[in-house]
């Protein structure tokens, strides 16, 4: 399948190359030239704009951090419409507002353009494994067209409701995702103040009820005291801060995603922004004045 692909980002490049690795011909743009070199070699094509990486494109990705970026990259000058012909498909998989993803999809649905929104979960290294969850919305029959696709990058693709639904599940799961680490932060900073080994925490309650995916990505970098950012506290800012509008709109009270929320925001404010989002647990360090990670 021709494919286009825009946004060689932490997730979008290791994505791009799985799709090479599966024979899939490709197309890449990104601002980065760098980035562009790095999957031209892995055997893409260059392209000079999002509009010539759509152009002859049976299937068009985008992979970009937030709304203003996708609009810009999808409806400005040399954009994705602009190259799409009727009967292409576009997803965009990156992670923005669900109200972006339908304005955008009809604008293309104008020009006979199938959209589907599809973010992903799992941060850098399930999409270098291609591992990712992707959560979809959008019509059935345009996401069977391209699951055995999306497949290639994730382990799981799930059609989650209509245009919109794959962004506000990913809202979701980011809200699970930034309150588990809280309550992580948390319980080891109990631990560490009563004199109780977290790491010895880890192993006990990893097991039981407590125990989950988050959990065991995230103690083991918490314990070392490694934030390098698999997933960074700017972007989980930005989910929550679409989490917050979305509830907003449409009337649901998310009271500790507003918390969880200003715990970033003091991150961020303290120079935190560009680690990986276990470091929370640094704000509950700095309140109690211990340090939880192993000597």
């Amino acid at each position: 399948m021709k494919i286009g692909f825009i946004g060689l980002g932490i997730m979008g490049k290791p994505m791009a190359k799985n799709l090479l690795k599966a024979g899939h011909e490709l197309c890449a743009f990104d601002i980065v030239p760098a980035a562009v070199a790095d999957v031209v070699a892995a055997g893409a094509r260059r392209g000079s704009s999002p509009k010539e990486a759509a152009s002859g494109a049976d299937l068009v990705i985008t992979m970009l951090p937030n709304s203003p970026h996708v609009k810009e990259a999808v409806l400005g000058k040399d954009g994705v419409i602009e190259g799409l012909r009727k009967g292409t498909i576009f997803v965009d998989m990156s992670s923005i507002a669900p109200a972006v993803s339908q304005e955008v999809a009809a604008q293309l649905a104008a020009q006979g353009v199938e959209m589907l929104d599809a973010p992903v979960s799992g941060g850098e290294p399930k999409a270098i494994d291609g591992t990712l969850a992707i959560m979809v919305g959008g019509k059935e029959a345009v996401f069977n067209q391209v699951k055995d696709v999306l497949l290639k990058m994730g382990s799981t693709a799930v059609l989650c409701g209509g245009i919109g639904a794959g962004n506000v599940t990913k809202l979701a799961n980011q809200i699970v995702v930034a309150l588990n680490i809280a309550a992580m932060s948390e319980a080891f900073v109990l631990a560490t103040k009563a004199g109780v080994d977290p790491a010895k925490v880890f192993d006990a309650i990893k097991g039981g009820l407590a125990g989950s995916t988050v959990l065991n990505a995230k103690a083991p970098m918490v314990l070392a005291g490694n934030y390098k950012p698999g997933f960074r506290i700017e972007l989980h800012i930005r989910d929550l801060q679409n989490a917050l509008d979305t509830a907003h709109a449409v009337g649901a009270p998310i009271p500790l995603t507003s918390q969880i929320m200003e715990i970033l925001q003091a991150l961020k404010v303290e120079g935190h922004q560009q680690e990986d989002h276990s470091g929370i647990i640094q704000f509950y360090e700095k309140m109690a004045g211990t340090k939880v990670r192993k000597p």
